[in-house]
């Protein structure tokens, strides 16, 4: 007579849990060389780009400029903050690497100091670089629909929330730091190859993954107000910024986790010509 095999049930279990936790060590130490890989990719790029352009400071002046919905409190900030230098980048030269080029945006108190791109649709420079080089680090980008060289009412710009600060990755700090502490940090400045522009900024928060946020139309110029007060009264700070229906606004927007975005607002307040 033969005898039947007593099945171990734990020991299958265990094997089981085992290969497993394995597999799924080994997918991690795959995902964390990834990560490296086009960390390292995105930092010889941004040193490359800033090796190659120069960024100029410009001085205010009343040549060929616009200051943008000024407020009638001569106490307001904003006073101050149209009298910050702007910036002004050679596109000729950027172009020459990256014809997709639209502008290039620099953050006051933050990492952000990069040209940006735009092409058909939001997906591609999520997993591309400045140079369309393969990589998930991918590049800040403008949304398709918006158009760089005449400024609608809500001009977006994306990026990854990288944890190396690169990309949109230090706008994360700002919920956690005294960048708000500092007044010369409200400052967002644009340079295209039409214009250079400042923007104050009136808002910034995290919040779970929506995109209530990323609207670029509207039907009349009373749903748009309603639209940015929603904004202005999101935020973790108090900026002390007027907004009126006749502003247009500028929006970062990048990953705080899995399920939660941070978000910054800024208005425009002055713009140059070229």
């Amino acid at each position: 007579m033969i005898k039947k095999r007593k099945i171990n049930y734990n020991n299958i279990i265990i094997t089981i849990v085992l290969i497993a936790s394995f597999t799924l060590f080994i997918y991690s130490i795959i995902n964390i060389f990834a990560w490296y890989k086009d960390s390292k990719k995105t930092t010889y790029q941004v040193k490359k780009i800033t090796s190659t352009i120069e960024v100029k400071d410009i001085k205010p002046t009343k040549i060929d400029e616009e200051i943008i919905n000024p407020p009638k409190d001569e106490k307001n900030p904003y006073w101050d903050y149209i009298k910050t230098n702007l910036i002004d980048v050679d596109f000729n030269k950027l172009k020459s690497i990256n014809s997709d080029t639209a502008g290039w945006i620099q953050v006051n108190g933050t990492n952000i100091n990069y040209p940006f791109v735009q092409t058909s649709d939001n997906k591609y420079y999520l997993k591309h670089s400045f140079d369309k080089s393969y990589n998930q680090a991918g590049w800040v980008f403008l949304d398709y629909r918006n158009n760089i060289n005449d400024l609608g009412k809500n001009t977006i710009l994306y990026a990854h929330g990288r944890i190396d600060k690169t990309m949109f990755g230090s706008l994360k700090n700002l919920l956690s730091s005294n960048w708000y502490n500092d007044n010369k940090n409200h400052i967002i400045k644009l340079s295209t190859e039409k214009s250079n522009s400042l923007w104050q900024v009136f808002s910034v928060y995290h919040i779970p993954t929506t995109n209530d946020y990323i609207q670029t139309t509207f039907k009349s110029n009373d749903e748009f107000y309603i639209f940015i007060n929603k904004l202005y009264k999101r935020s973790v700070y108090n900026f002390n910024v007027e907004l009126n229906q006749n502003d247009k606004i500028l929006t970062l927007s990048t990953c705080y986790n899995d399920k939660e975005k941070v978000v910054m607002h800024a208005k425009l307040i002055r713009i140059q010509n070229k």
